[in-house]
């Protein structure tokens, strides 16, 4: 971007008017969608394959180690799975294909194909132990499931057979009957991508979210979902540049992001992967983070952008102030997934010769857009979250159902063309999330007078450990599943780090060791769902007079406790 005389616009709602206006690159017209009237973008792509092929070029795409595809090598490439998926595996339109595995480009790829051939796409928590993944695989009724080693060896561990066929990525030793995907390919020869009638409200993948009791719960999202927040984060960055009297100049270097969060989460996968097509950006996967690492590839691969959980973010200011490496060529560091204490947004502006900060709100419901904010109006706000994408609407609420005015604090809502239609198989709860349209997210916030949102707690009882969501309940049905623990109640203990850890409060059987749960918890839990901190009570739990834990009673005590013993 280069300075021009003057901005174009005096106000960012300006802005976005002129900007979607008819005839313009990203005109917004309205139609009705299962009963909705949405705001579309009239020249999207129709489809996730569309975008796919759009993009085909001899760019760099995918970088992982020692392997790097152009973005016509990856198109290939995913051709080729496409092609097995259909021809080899049976798959159709609408069936589920499920992914579990670490950032290697075969996610990529498998996921090019899923969506591309109508498939779709289930995007499986790679963390999740044996009996989690056995439940995501019924729960959308896998056909195919592709897996690297670390994820076989759990599977191995599932006592019920189940009714999926398994590809095997990268794998050492076959500990479940799979077949090794480089075989498959080898056997496919070159093929071409098989042609698929697709529309742009098909469901095209499923992330699998955790809530606050239960099991986690699948999000179906249509292509349209996520193709509207894709051009939204677009839309809104020509915006901002609008209003900062930028103008585009050819870059001198190749785009590039790193992607160091989970693909299987919609920072990952939408903000990161999938917004890197159009934009022809190099992508630069992590095996796992690794602050140090991460500031070598910077500089390796001149890594233009960053986008992670307020964790990650600060250990690279961390790493930035010790290193002697040049990460001159980084020019933003985004957030997601959790909020950014105010003054680490600071410490990026200081850290990075270029950087700047920018955050946002949004949901695996909503494909990750909501709220965006970046540059000056962050630092000036290190406390927001930023204003409504152009496809959503916001409102607060009261209990009583009334919207409230700027300055007061309610329950969140939200609406538009990127919000999912409903829970997977769970009707039991999909009626009472929508009302008229506008979804409940559970979010306690409030708008300013000039619409920048605030998100200042949560209805819902989750727990948001560096980006990863932990539902309350899973947590305290596992500990319940112990022979010795009568009573547990499970909360969120504030983390300087990690934004918050896993704490509990347990009542049982005389004896009851910390360590003796934790080890008993690792067969039922994610590791980063597994408390940190578990205080043992010495009579019954406090219960409210119809039965209710005091669950805030105990976590207050519990951080009381907690702060005299660090002091």
């Amino acid at each position: 971007m280069a300075d021009t005389p003057a901005p174009k616009y005096a106000t960012r709602a300006e802005a976005i008017t002129a900007l979607t206006a008819s005839g313009q690159p990203y005109e917004l017209t309205q139609i009705t969608i299962r009963g909705r009237a949405l705001r579309v973008f009239a020249n999207a792509p129709a489809s996730l394959r569309e975008l796919y092929a759009a993009a085909v070029s001899d760019k760099t795409f995918i970088v992982y180690e020692d392997n790097r595809l152009t973005f016509a090598e990856a198109w290939r490439e995913a051709g080729r799975i496409g092609h097995l998926l259909v021809h080899d595996y049976g798959v159709k339109p609408g069936d589920r294909v499920a992914i579990s595995m670490r950032n290697y480009p075969e996610w990529i790829l498998a996921f090019m194909a899923i969506t591309s051939v109508g498939g779709i796409a289930v995007a499986m928590n790679a963390l999740w132990q044996p009996d989690e993944m056995a439940y995501g695989l019924r729960d959308s009724d896998a056909k195919v499931l592709f897996a690297d080693q670390e994820r076989l060896d759990r599977l191995a561990q599932i006592a019920d057979p189940l009714d999926c066929k398994v590809i095997s990525v990268r794998a050492t030793s076959a500990t479940v009957a799979s077949v090794a995907l480089q075989a498959l390919l080898a056997a496919v020869g070159d093929v071409e991508m098989p042609v698929v009638d697709l529309a742009a409200d098909d469901e095209t993948m499923i992330f699998y979210t955790s809530g606050s009791t239960g099991h986690p719960k699948g999000v179906p999202s249509t292509h349209r979902n996520v193709l509207s927040a894709l051009l939204s984060w677009e839309l809104d960055l020509l915006a901002g540049a609008e209003l900062a009297g930028l103008v585009a100049e050819p870059p001198t270097l190749q785009p590039a992001g790193l992607l160091a969060v989970p693909l299987f989460h919609v920072t990952g996968s939408n903000a990161i992967f999938l917004q890197s097509y159009r934009a022809q950006r190099k992508l630069v996967c992590m095996y796992k983070w690794d602050p140090e690492r991460a500031a070598e590839l910077i500089e390796v691969e001149q890594i233009s952008s960053f986008t992670a959980p307020a964790a990650m973010t600060g250990d690279l200011v961390r790493v930035a102030k010790q290193t002697s490496r040049d990460l001159g060529t980084l020019v933003s560091v985004g957030g997601g997934g959790a909020p950014r204490a105010p003054d680490q947004v600071k410490q990026i502006e200081a850290s990075f010769e270029k950087a700047l900060p920018a955050t946002g709100w949004g949901m695996t419901e909503t494909n990750a857009i909501g709220t965006g904010i970046g540059g000056l109006d962050y630092l000036g706000r290190p406390a927001s979250s930023g204003r409504c994408a152009a496809v959503l609407d916001l409102k607060i609420i009261n209990e009583e159902g009334n919207t409230l005015p700027a300055g007061e604090r309610g329950e969140l809502l939200v609406r538009g063309t990127s919000v999912f239609f409903g829970y997977w198989n769970r009707p039991d709860i999909n009626a009472d999330l929508f009302d008229d349209g506008w979804f409940r997210t559970g979010d306690v916030a409030y708008l300013d007078d000039e619409g920048f949102l605030f998100i200042v707690d949560r209805i819902k009882d989750l727990i948001i450990r560096g980006g990863e969501n932990i539902g309350c309940g899973t947590v305290e049905a596992a500990l319940l599943m112990h022979p010795d623990v009568h009573e547990a109640a499970v909360y969120a203990v504030p983390d300087d780090r990690l934004g918050e850890e896993v704490g509990a409060t347990v009542y049982g059987a005389p004896g009851l060791d910390p360590e003796a749960l934790r080890s008993f918890l690792a067969g039922h839990l994610a590791r980063f769902e597994v408390p940190r901190y578990i205080l043992i009570a010495n009579e019954p739990l406090p219960r409210t007079a119809s039965g209710k834990i005091l669950k805030r009673d105990l976590r207050e005590q519990a951080v009381a406790r907690l702060v005299t013993e660090v002091a």
